[in-house]
């Protein structure tokens, strides 16, 4: 298997739609600006948008796809399809309680995660509603993401990551064409983000057919098999949930700040989530299947070698967009965000807190890179450990920068955190012999910081020639960004090049043992 090929492709199409998300997000603060609309809207999502999190990653990505695989390589399809009928009806019988609990509770819930609001009734209401509507994307896009892991089992990788696609299309088709038949407008996107869980799930099932996977629910409890998935699901979740509460913590604080903040949060995080959506969360999804040694049939020796290779092109990346992104971070906001109702101030007040989230963005694309190598092992257990002891020191941190940094000391709280929490496992991972790195780092790491060095140069004197960015259309300036971006780009890879780097010593084939 040409490991970097799959990566490419699943990159790319990736990609594709964060750039849709992107244009997504410029139509949201194009037609609603940063304001309290905004901040009830992302609130009302940013909880179920929680939970897609600890239901994709902590029972399908943690719990079922290791065992999901060794069944596909060690049993028949009908024992196969028994897990798979068996794992679905759990889902949905605890979603259906989740999602009916969570409509019915809303407002409390919402009161609980933003005591803030309630100093404005209409703000905590139109906040209320929108969190009912946009509660059963839960449910939607939790099965979708169930079946995405099946998918991915069969290394369907593409039809997954293109489901996203449709969910950015759906809330760009909303925003333009149904906005003005609401009569607060933005409940377009409540009702948007639903239907988009829905779209996801209903395009993925037919693939699910094609490799005679499509089940029906069915919970049996005295299937063994499926016993033990569901023991271990629970520690998982928690474990998830942990790495989680910081975000609700975070959401409870800004509830009383300044008006706005949560949006500013929310695009300076969007951005983030950019880089590592296209190479974190991708290599997170192609190293599973292959770090289970056990029905991958990867030789230990080759196993250490894919992390290393992984670790490698996460840093070959990473290192230059976290320095990038921290010279153009006003620039970056200017270009995306600032036009009909997104002020300048928006833009100072979201380019701060996007310089201290770049901070963070190496140490956030690495661990989505080493955590697959714990769940490989059935270390479930470390992981845990340090999420609660890195909320700890997150929380202590927000405490002590609170005062000084207002809204920017949750990024910078997070960015810290996130380096703590890589170093961490990934010392654990060397002293439990998960990982054993090649030789040649040092030198490795010496290219790239004289090649960063060097477009950082390269990247500041192309901003001196293209120095107005408020003027133009936003295909203009897009245009302008994407060509000092290339230029600079270039350069890095150019200097790489230079250092004796080569693609064929990233072209990874896994062998069989």
């Amino acid at each position: 298997m040409n490991v970097l090929r799959s990566l490419i492709s699943l990159s790319a199409i990736t990609f594709f739609s964060k750039i849709l998300g992107f244009i997504r997000d410029s139509l949201i603060a194009y037609t609603f600006g940063a304001s309290g609309l905004t901040d009830s809207f992302f609130l009302a999502f940013k909880i179920p948008n929680l939970f897609r999190r600890i239901f994709s990653e902590g029972f399908f990505l943690q719990t079922f796809v290791p065992v999901l695989l060794e069944y596909k390589h060690f049993y028949s399809i009908k024992r196969i399809q028994e897990l798979i009928s068996n794992a679905l009806g759990f889902i949905v019988f605890i979603l259906s309680i989740f999602t009916i609990f969570g409509i019915l509770f809303a407002s409390k819930i919402i009161f609980i995660i933003s005591p803030g609001l309630k100093q404005s009734t209409f703000k905590f209401y139109l906040t209320v509603l929108m969190f009912k509507i946009i509660f059963p994307y839960i449910f939607f896009v939790s099965l979708g993401s169930f079946i995405s892991s099946i998918l991915n089992s069969w290394n369907y990788f593409f039809i997954p990551a293109f489901s996203s696609i449709l969910f950015n299309v759906n809330i760009i088709i909303f925003i333009l064409f149904f906005s003005s038949y609401f009569h607060v407008s933005i409940l377009s996107l409540a009702w948007a983000t639903s239907l988009g869980g829905l779209i996801q799930l209903i395009y993925q099932i037919p693939f699910l057919k094609k490799i005679d996977m499509l089940v029906f629910p069915k919970f049996d409890i005295k299937n063994l098999r499926f016993q033990n998935v569901s023991k271990r699901t629970m520690i998982v979740i928690i474990g998830v949930f942990v790495s989680q509460i910081s975000i609700i913590m975070n959401t409870i604080s800004a509830s009383f700040l300044v008006s706005g903040s949560i949006s500013w949060i929310y695009y300076s995080d969007r951005l983030i989530e950019f880089i590592s959506g296209i190479l974190g969360v991708s290599l997170g999804t192609i190293l599973l299947p292959l770090f289970s040694t056990k029905s991958s049939h990867i030789s230990k020796q080759e196993n250490c070698k894919l992390l290393d290779w992984a670790l490698r092109i996460g840093c070959l990346i990473a290192i230059p967009s976290s320095i990038a992104l921290f010279i153009l971070s006003k620039i970056v906001i200017i270009v995306l965000f600032q036009y009909g109702n997104f002020s300048i101030f928006d833009v100072f007040m979201t380019k701060n807190i996007l310089m201290f989230y770049s901070i963070g963005l190496i140490p956030l694309i690495l661990v989505k890179i080493i955590l697959p190598k714990f769940y490989s092992n059935n270390d479930f257990t470390s992981p845990l450990i340090i999420s609660i002891f890195v909320l700890i020191i997150t929380q202590f941190m927000n405490i002590v920068f609170l005062p000084y940094f207002q809204h920017n000391s949750f990024a910078l709280s997070s960015s810290i955190s996130s380096w703590i929490n890589f170093f961490l496992l990934y010392w654990i991972s060397i002293n439990k012999k998960y990982f054993s790195p090649e030789s040649g780092w040092t030198i490795f790491l010496g290219k790239i910081f004289v090649s960063v060095v060097f477009m950082s140069c390269i990247l500041y004197l192309n901003l001196f020639f293209f120095s107005n960015w408020s003027t133009g259309t936003i295909f203009f300036k897009l245009s302008k960004l994407m060509l000092v971006c290339c230029i600079s780009g270039c350069s890095y890879f150019i200097m790489l090049f230079i250092l004796g780097l080569r693609i064929y010593h990233f072209s990874l084939i896994l062998k069989k043992k």
